[in-house]
This record gives structure tokens, C-alpha cells and sequence, in this order.
């Protein structure tokens, strides 16, 4: 029996900002060959990035080795492997005066390390052209390699990044490959090779779980001193991808918000249209300010 599609709620809404800020940006990415996470899964928030002037960075190619049901990302056998694109990233962050820059990328299983080299060496690079621009950077979970993880880790990015993007029951279902054990183990990874470099994760809602499961993996990521969470709607991006079982509404979301806060994160973003990356440099400053009060008191 196939469900019944439920209709967007009004809260759902995308504001429509194409002026030049915009155009400028998708012209320039263009001009470098980059990827953009906003436009390979479909970011809902891409106006308001874009003529805002940031863009979270998708190397390491636009094709996906795993086929996750929630994301539009192309998958399939990636061909492109590029030296030269960390150079391009970082170009391109300079002609932008970023002060805070996200690096993320497709899942990379077809190379040893994942794709950590690429990771590390654009990390570097913008740095070269940006010394005062913290890198964020959103990584996979290179299958628990823990010897990838370190190559990321050891070029101390401002921030660690992986998302867990669902709760545990719902987690195979939803993700490919992908493992939350595994995700959980490496942002407990993460802090145990560089304490002082803060965790973040991720949760999309929407796919089937239940309340006291969100609060269940928020007590697993703070378990693992998981600094950061995010928490956003999931949209379905083609008839292809998971139904969307339940919309939030925006006093569900504050309420995450407080329980999230009350468990210990520095910070925590949730609203329907939060992604990742989204408002990325404002929740560094929040986390960071949080962390102060917390030390003082």
C-alpha cells in the first residue's frame, strides 16, 4: 500500500536570494571546477550562503562511492582523483575573504586513505592564502581508519566534523555502509588524538525515529565529548529517496535545542532548514563563548 505524501508545512520555507553575491560565487566555482555541497545535495539554505558569501566546499570529486537513502549526491565508481584541487579550494576561499571555511567531500571507499591526503592538504592550503580563517572540516568515517583519521587530525583543523545523521535503530536503513558505532568511535578517535580541537556532529529527523531516541543519541555523541550538535528536517530530494515520515515544528526543534544544551554541548543549532555547515562560523563563536561562561563558572 503506497503512503500518502505529506504536504510541506508552511514553516518550510526557502528564501529565494539570487543577486550578486550569488551569481558571483556560482560563477567563480564554475571557473575553478570546484564542487559545492550546497548545489550537489541540493542545500535548501544555498541563497542565503551564497549571497552571503559562504559555501561549504565539496572535494575530492562529485561522484559517491556509497548511495545513502537521504542524500542527492551522485554515486557510482568516482574517476576523478585531482592534485591540484586543494591550490583551487584555496583560491577560491581567498577571492571570498572567508573567515571560516568548511571542506567536505564524498565518500571516497575506492582510495586507501579515503581521501584524508586531499582533506589535509587543502586544510594547508587555505591556510597559506587565509591565516586568519578557521577550517571546519566534515569528513567521512574512512571505513574506522583510524590512520586516515590521523593524517586529518594532524593538520589541527578548527574543527572536526562527521555526522551521525540518524539515531542507532533507523541507522541502516537510512545510511550505506556508514555505521554509528563506528561514527560514534570516530569522533571518540578524534578527541583522544587532539583534546583541544572541537567535535561536531550532526542529526536529520523526519525518517522514522522516535523523541526518546534523538534523546538517546544525544546523550551517545555527548558521551563521546561530542562539542557541537546540529539538528535539522530531512527533505526528500527525489521520489527515489526516504519518505518523510514527520515534519517538526519549529517549538519542537527549541526543545531539542534546550534538552541538547542541558546534556553539555558548547552549542547546538536546530531549526527546520539547519544543516551542518549552516551558520557554521556562528556556531564556532557561540561553542566558544559557551566554553568560557562554562570554565568561569
Amino acid at each position: 500500500m503506497t503512503k500518502t505524501k505529506q504536504p510541506k508545512p508552511d514553516w518550510i520555507r526557502i528564501k529565494l536570494t539570487t543577486g550578486d553575491n550569488y551569481k558571483e560565487i556560482k560563477s567563480m566555482m564554475r571557473s575553478k571546477t570546484l564542487h559545492t555541497v550546497c548545489e550537489e545535495a541540493r542545500c535548501p539554505n544555498i541563497y542565503e550562503c551564497w549571497a552571503n558569501r559562504t559555501a561549504t566546499f565539496m572535494i575530492l570529486g562529485d561522484i559517491c562511492t556509497r548511495a545513502c537513502r537521504f542524500c542527492a549526491v551522485n554515486t557510482g565508481l568516482p574517476t576523478e582523483l585531482d592534485l591540484q584541487e586543494p591550490e583551487r579550494v584555496a583560491e577560491a576561499a581567498e577571492q571570498m575573504n572567508l573567515r571560516h571555511c568548511v571542506v567536505t567531500s564524498v565518500a571516497r571507499d575506492d582510495l586507501k586513505d579515503g581521501g584524508a591526503y586531499i582533506f589535509a592538504e587543502t586544510v594547508k592550503a587555505i591556510r597559506r592564502r587565509l591565516p586568519l580563517c578557521s577550517v571546519e572540516v566534515l569528513i567521512p568515517d574512512f571505513m574506522g581508519s583510524e590512520e586516515a583519521l590521523q593524517i586529518v587530525m594532524d593538520v589541527k583543523p578548527d574543527i572536526l566534523n562527521h555526522n551521525i545523521e540518524t539515531v542507532e535503530r533507523m541507522s541502516d536503513r537510512v545510511r550505506a555502509k556508514a555505521k554509528y558505532t563506528r561514527s560514534l568511535q570516530l569522533l571518540k578517535n578524534a578527541k583522544a588524538m587532539k583534546p583541544d580541537i572541537p567535535t561536531k556532529s550532526s542529526i536529520m529527523l523526519g525518517v522514522g525515529e522516535q523523541w526518546d531516541e534523538i534523546l538517546k543519541t544525544m546523550d551517545d555523541l555527548r558521551a563521546v565529548d561530542c562539542d557541537i550538535m546540529t539538528i535539522g528536517q530531512y527533505l526528500q530530494p527525489s521520489p527515489k529517496h526516504l519518505n518523510v515520515e514527520k515534519y517538526y515544528t519549529p517549538e519542537e526543534f527549541a526543545l531539542l535545542k534546550e534538552e541538547g544544551m542541558k546534556r553539555g554541548f558548547s552549542h547546538v543549532e536546530s531549526g527546520p532548514l539547519v544543516r551542518s555547515s549552516y551558520h557554521a562560523h556562528e556556531q564556532v563563536k557561540s561553542a566558544e563563548r559557551n566554553k568560557e561562561e562554562t570554565v568561569k563558572s
